[in-house]
């Protein structure tokens, strides 16, 4: 039980994001956790730690999901953002949240490969070592795919960034004028 408690919540959001569905992630965690319970001889923990094999269980169960759919093996992106304090201006809340459904979709379009490493990375703080232990690949793949997607992030984030610098600047001109 304490084995579950502690590593449910990260293992159900990578489903998450993964999967994009609450439903399909939380059956997911469950099936992950009775796989440990049903084949506990099949972790060592000589060759890799408890959360890395989770997540390496999670990822499996995962893309035999989008196999059996015929769906090619794709993950997902964010959870949901913190909430911004509510001194935040109406405007500024409405740019923010469009930002973060910008980042979503953006991560949504990166290639599966770049997506997964993305979001073990960046989202579930995992080392490049068990990102690689996960994924069955080597840290240079791994540095590899994180690089295209920070690249494609980049490219695809871009307009929207630009506008929203430029909406930044207008609003500190505005705020040093009424200074």
């Amino acid at each position: 039980m304490e084995i579950y408690e502690r590593h449910r919540l990260p293992v159900f959001r990578f489903a998450y994001r993964l999967l994009g569905s609450v439903e399909g992630a939380e059956d997911l965690t469950h099936d992950c956790f009775l796989s440990l319970i049903r084949n506990v001889s099949k972790f060592d923990p000589s060759r890799a730690s408890l959360r890395t094999y989770l997540f390496a269980a999670a990822r499996n169960l995962a893309m035999k999901q989008f196999r059996n759919a015929g769906r090619e093996s794709s993950l997902d992106e964010l959870t949901e953002e913190p909430r911004l304090p509510s001194r935040h201006e109406p405007l500024r809340l409405v740019l923010d949240e469009e930002l973060t459904n910008q980042v979503r979709h953006a991560v949504m379009s990166l290639p599966p490969l770049q997506r997964e490493a993305l979001v073990l990375f960046e989202y579930e703080d995992l080392s490049l070592s068990e990102i690689a232990d996960i994924t069955e690949s080597d840290i240079g793949a791994v540095k590899g795919r994180l690089f295209r997607a920070r690249e494609g992030l980049k490219r695809m984030l871009r307009p929207y960034l630009n506008a929203n610098s430029e909406l930044n600047s207008r609003r500190e001109i505005v705020t040093l004028r009424e200074a």
